[in-house]
């Protein structure tokens, strides 16, 4: 009685499990029956505790069921442990499909359609549907969702996940959902009118995840579909995006991410033929380009939203700069390239020109500054065009073995800007192995803020 515990009220104390993880909340409930006779009394009358549902154990599914009286259930079912041990979920739906909540089921899809079969009935408190299945010993045979399912009836749904499934099912009746994601549809099953169609039924769409689906053509040139609500899509294919972003609307303030193949030397190829489709980059203020590494692309962010294409093969620093000339880059005040090698040629300065209002400008493993820095030298263009005019800050990250020492090749360009009347406030290298004291003392007299740390 005098247990600190037992200090808590009842009500906060039935809620703490709320708090749990979820992987292991089943057996700790458990537990808490066992601790003395008000706690399991306490817990046992919270029906909302006895909702989740593995379909693992036969003993345990009544007492679960009884339980949870009529609150929602969530039901989870794993086919990899075969038809047999599915006995649990045989015995609940009958009684409890008209409280289902949410329904995931993983595994091999050979038995599939025997679990779909006792799915008929209406399940109007159904929000969440996730199908996920692996080929099985069949590898190109995907199990198709009859139309029976829940009586043809998924208009509840708030979230919808559909893997290595032939279904023509969830694409109507859509109004409720907020979040899809297709994975691995067969060939010739998806068309781009088919999605679309799907789009526009269901209209307060907030996140669309597709993945290596094989889309079909079909759709009219001229048909646009608005994602009005849409805040994050997500692309993985071998094949251009574009097949599909050509149609569609993504609004300002949303999240487009792309990841493919470089089909061309042009990143554009995984943009909309038309970037008026792409009303969140009608204002990008930032841009990072990153030829190389485990992830190389672009990433254009700003306040209108973000656009990320990562590729899944190396791509030449050169072909993703002549790629931003297919945008517009006047509002852009922050640009980033990551790269182990600049290309040669007048590749960068011709990217950097339309930059009117850039203000930051970031090299980081560079091997080749001085490229870097003829490209911001006035005299680089026979007008003697000022690159970047209201550039402010320079940030030079050298490649760790980098022998030469580039301040003396800055304080030039430095003071030919001056010369213009465009002056840096910040000049930052980081890297190689020189060192060039006298030169950052030099550097000093034109640049208020100058930070060099070389490596020791």
């Amino acid at each position: 009685m005098f247990a600190p515990i037992n200090k808590i009220p009842p009500e906060i104390l039935a809620l703490i499990p709320d708090f749990w993880n979820m992987h292991k909340r089943d057996q700790d409930i458990i537990a808490l029956t066992h601790v003395c006779r008000a706690w399991r009394e306490l817990f046992v009358s919270r029906s909302s505790l006895w909702t989740d549902f593995d379909c693992l154990d036969e003993n345990k599914t009544p007492v679960y069921l009884e339980r949870s009286n009529s609150s929602p259930i969530s039901l989870s079912l794993d086919l990899s442990l075969g038809i047999s041990s599915c006995a649990s979920f045989f015995q609940i739906i009958p009684h409890a499909t008209g409280r289902l909540k949410s329904l995931s089921i993983e595994g091999p899809s050979e038995d599939l359609e025997v679990v779909i079969s006792h799915l008929s009935h209406p399940a109007p408190l159904l929000n969440h549907l996730s199908i996920r299945l692996s080929p099985g010993h069949v590898p190109d045979r995907y199990p198709a969702l009859s139309f029976a399912l829940f009586n043809g009836d998924l208009s509840s749904l708030r979230t919808l996940c559909l893997e290595s499934v032939h279904t023509e099912l969830p694409w109507r009746n859509m109004v409720n959902l907020t979040s899809f994601t297709l994975y691995y549809t067969p060939p010739g099953v998806v068309s781009v009118k088919l999605l679309l169609d799907f789009f526009e039924n269901a209209p307060y769409l907030e996140e669309v995840g597709l993945y290596f689906v094989t889309l079909t053509a079909g759709a009219q040139d001229s048909r646009l579909v608005s994602l009005a609500c849409l805040k994050s899509m997500r692309i993985e294919d071998n094949n251009p995006a574009s097949v599909l972003l050509d149609h569609l609307l993504i609004p300002v303030g949303a999240k487009l991410e792309i990841q493919a193949d470089m089909l061309s030397s042009l990143i554009g190829v995984h943009l909309p033929r038309s970037l008026d489709n792409l009303k969140n980059l009608t204002n990008f203020t930032t841009i990072q380009l990153h030829p190389g590494g485990p992830s190389p692309g672009m990433k254009f962010s700003g306040p209108d939203g973000q656009v990320k294409i990562t590729l899944t093969i190396h791509c030449p620093t050169g072909s993703l700069l002549e790629s931003l000339g297919e945008l517009n880059t006047s509002n852009t005040e922050r640009l980033g390239i990551d790269s182990g090698d600049l290309p040669t040629g007048d590749a960068l300065y011709r990217a950097l020109i339309p930059m009117k209002a850039l203000r930051t400008l970031t090299f980081s493993r560079c091997t080749n500054p001085d490229i870097f820095i003829h490209a911001l030298q006035p005299a680089t263009s026979s007008s003697g065009v000022v690159v970047c005019p209201k550039l402010e800050e320079l940030v030079l990250v050298l490649h760790p073995y980098e022998k030469m020492s580039p301040i003396t090749s800055i304080i030039e360009m430095v003071v030919a800007r001056a010369s213009r009347g465009e002056k840096l406030r910040t000049v930052r290298i980081i890297g190689g192995c020189g060192t060039a004291d006298p030169d950052v003392l030099k550097l000093r007299k034109h640049v208020w803020n100058v930070e060099y740390y070389p490596e020791v």
